[in-house]
């Protein structure tokens, strides 16, 4: 079993092994010191493993109960957030009981939320079930969900008392949920170094191995900027155009898809103004394309700039992209927003 300890406002383990999950409650039981807690999962993955997690947890000495949402992105939303916590208050959960979040970023984000803010806080434990959850949303801390504005509008730093990855859940996953989360693989190979990228292109199946070289990434950018006022917003690589993207389509395109096509929005810009190697966007798009993302957005630079301009990462008349250098060398490039649109011209052009 692969643990990597990430040393935040709250420490913790990230466990990642291949069939872990037949021992989760065991390893909930560790960090959980109620006995009652809540499973939240959606539509698609409470019928998959809804069940077996339960009889974990009981074997443990827990007494679960469950708590179904809707699968999808409108899901993410302050009344299914609300409801939440109404379902956990008319059960008379205390602060020593727990939540567990079993499924993907929109479960995780929206579970940890409601522990952030339940009785100011309880206990919370991250079993994610698609790749895209793995490698990033489970792990750091921040929860959210969307407002009409703008996605992740309404959220906190709250981080998880473990993460349990089981890369054999990926297997149910449809070929398109794997895809949606090899956009943010791709997303660090390009941030952390060549290593990654290089075994992306080569098609690299060891899932334990990317699982823990993304959140080995990702827990020495948390450790050194936890509430994400400096380096952490590498982390952004793809994503300020990506929700522009996701929000201009009614959130019909997936995250994935979404960061895929930001970041190769802002690595064409990177490349026309000089930034980057001029041969960096094609290098990043066959390797987006090889995993069957797009890469092309259908929106203008005209639909896609009041999104851009209500994302979170705006402070004031400014606002931080992520640019490309090279394969390992990102950096945070703050610009006028006034320029945004000359960005998403260029980028998208």
């Amino acid at each position: 079993m692969k643990e990597i300890v990430v040393k935040a406002s709250r420490q913790y383990s990230v466990l990642i092994e291949n069939g872990i999950f037949s021992r989760a409650g065991a390893l909930c039981r560790e960090v959980l010191r109620g006995n009652r807690v809540c499973v939240v999962s959606d539509s698609n993955v409470a019928p998959l493993y809804g069940a077996r997690l339960e009889q974990s947890l009981r074997e443990a000495g827990f007494d679960p109960v469950s708590y179904t949402i809707p699968a999808g992105e409108e899901s993410k939303n302050p009344g299914q957030l609300v409801a939440l916590a109404e379902f956990l208050a008319e059960r008379e959960f205390t602060r020593s009981d727990g939540l567990i979040a079993l499924g993907g970023g929109v479960t995780g984000d929206l579970t940890g939320l409601c522990a952030s803010l339940f009785l100011r806080g309880v206990g919370c434990v991250q079993i994610p079930t698609s790749v895209l959850a793995a490698v990033d949303s489970s792990v750091g801390g921040k929860t959210a969900v969307n407002l009409r504005a703008g996605k992740n509008l309404f959220g906190s730093f709250f981080q998880p008392r473990r993460v349990i990855c089981d890369p054999e859940l990926f297997q149910t996953l449809p070929p398109e949920i794997v895809a949606d989360g090899f956009a943010e693989i791709v997303k660090y190979g390009m941030l952390a170094d060549t290593g990654l990228f290089k075994r992306l292109e080569e098609r690299c199946e060891d899932m334990e191995l990317i699982v823990a070289e993304c959140v080995e990434y990702k827990r020495q950018i948390v450790m050194e900027d936890e509430f994400d006022t400096g380096r952490r917003k590498l982390l952004n690589l793809g994503h300020t155009v990506g929700h522009a993207i996701e929000a201009a389509s009614d959130f019909r395109i997936s995250h994935g898809s979404a960061v895929a096509m930001g970041m190769v929005a802002v690595t064409c810009y990177a490349a026309k103004a000089g930034l980057c190697a001029a041969d960096l966007p094609k290098r990043l798009t066959d390797l987006l394309e090889s995993y069957r993302l797009p890469v092309t957005c259908p929106f203008s630079a005209e639909e896609l700039i009041r999104s851009a301009l209500h994302d979170k990462k705006r402070e004031g008349d400014r606002i931080d992209l992520v640019i490309p250098r090279e394969i390992g060398n990102c950096e945070i490039y703050p610009i006028p927003v006034s320029e945004m649109a000359v960005v998403l011209k260029e980028g998208l052009g």
